[in-house]
């Protein structure tokens, strides 16, 4: 019933380029088929960041079948590079129908689908939450459904959390064989895939930008610029917000005399502000860059995105104070400032004196792997 209510939304939000595969794939199984094998290893993840998440762990896995569900687009797109049967993870109702039997589910962070843990553990798989987590602003609503949570529980064989904060309040839902393993993403390999010219002036990145957040760091690189020569890339996080943020730093640029250009027709960074609005290149930017704002912890509502990237290549790294979905991984990075939107200025300043952002920590995915391989 609640289905045929959502229907119209569903159908208007297909037409949206960000779900214009997913959404026909999960709600209505267009071009999107059970897995075709069986007694396979299925990993199911939500989006990019857990999709990426897999590349170091798939390969240990060796001549393993691997199946592989997601939510977004932009995580199937990802998944599609692995040795991998790559499907979107339909809407509940038709999981009883579609899931087949394989060897086990290893479900990454907090994907909790109540009918994706039931039907596939009555169909005989083993159940592992990998990387799982409950952020701090998460925790309360967890608490008020723990009758939920810890049914749900009852269908997990082994849980690998990040902290032992989270260890603490699985626990409390209900959760059994628990391990405290960190961030698996601390094990990635971090590359750039292009060698650009790093230019010969101060360049900040603002990278991975959401709505606003592209506004407060513009104003704060206007300020800096009128002291000493420096370039401002920015990398928003989704690519339909292209046109839209070229607008504002347009208006910016004309308004202070400031030349502007998009890479993808430049392909150069010989302007004063540069809209990266082309996917795949925010590593290759952070290679070239001395100062990055990490966004998405600007606003309350995002909680923040993955510093190690940035720290890899030597950036000082600037962000919000909003971190919850990132905690975990803020935590291995050294040398970060937290601060609000009107202090990003201030920043820029500080980060003169300031050594460059480092991770210092590891993770062995082994042993891990050998308890996958066990279920």
């Amino acid at each position: 019933m609640l289905y045929l209510i959502a229907l119209p939304l569903i159908v208007y939000l297909a037409f949206k380029a960000k779900y214009k595969e997913s959404i026909p794939a999960r709600f209505f199984l267009f071009k999107n088929p059970t897995f075709s094998k069986t007694e396979a290893i299925w990993f199911h993840v939500c989006s990019l960041g857990e999709a990426n998440a897999l590349k170091p762990l798939l390969p240990l896995l060796k001549d393993k079948e691997v199946l592989i569900s997601t939510i977004t687009q932009t995580g199937y797109t990802e998944a599609l590079k692995y040795n991998a049967e790559v499907r979107y993870l339909p809407f509940e109702i038709f999981l009883p129908f579609w899931i087949k039997k394989q060897k086990v589910l290893v479900i990454l962070e907090a994907e909790f689908w109540y009918l994706l843990f039931a039907v596939t553990r009555k169909r005989g798989a083993k159940i592992v939450l990998l990387n799982a987590r409950i952020s701090d602003k998460s925790v309360k609503r967890y608490l008020q459904f723990a009758w939920f949570y810890k049914k749900l529980l009852t269908y997990v064989d082994t849980l690998y959390v990040q902290s032992e904060i989270d260890k603490n309040r699985f626990i409390a839902l209900g959760g059994r064989n628990i391990e405290v393993i960190g961030n698996i993403k601390l094990a990635n390999e971090i590359k750039h895939s292009q060698e650009y010219e790093k230019p010969n002036v101060l360049t900040i990145v603002a990278a991975s930008t959401h709505e606003s957040e592209e506004k407060s760091a513009l104003a704060a690189f206007i300020e800096l610029v009128r002291e000493k020569n420096a370039k401002f890339i920015v990398v928003p996080r989704h690519p339909e917000r292209f046109d839209i943020v070229y607008e504002l730093l347009l208006k910016g640029a004309k308004d202070n005399g400031l030349s502007l250009s998009r890479f993808s027709q430049t392909h150069n960074f010989d302007t004063d502000i540069i809209l990266v609005d082309m996917m795949g290149e925010l590593n290759n930017i952070y290679r070239i860059s001395d100062i990055a704002i990490v966004g998405g912890a600007f606003r309350e509502d995002v909680g923040g995105h993955n510093p190690l990237e940035p720290a890899h290549f030597g950036c000082k790294i600037i962000t919000g104070k909003h971190i919850y979905e990132q905690k975990e991984l803020f935590k291995y990075v050294h040398h970060v400032q937290y601060v609000e939107r009107d202090e990003i200025f201030d920043a820029f300043k500080k980060a003169e004196n300031l050594p460059s952002s480092l991770v210092e920590e590891t993770i062995d995915l082994n042993p891990i792997v050998n308890k996958i391989l066990e279920q």
